[in-house]
């Protein structure tokens, strides 16, 4: 449980970072980045809630 609150921390994290240097250089790469790593952080925010609730099920 403690690995996918890191994980989910640290990309969401990494994210703000990206959109951050996005909004500073203007970059669409850093755009790109910043929406990826959100995706990522969306589909590990889903796996930690259904891993909880198996745990609860079973």
């Amino acid at each position: 449980m403690l690995i996918f609150r890191w994980l989910a921390t640290l990309l969401i994290l990494a994210s703000a970072l990206s959109f951050a240097f996005y909004l500073g250089t203007g970059k669409q790469s850093y755009k790109r980045l910043g929406f990826l790593l959100f995706k990522w952080t969306v589909i590990a925010g889903l796996a930690f809630f259904a891993v909880m609730l198996v745990g609860r099920v079973i």
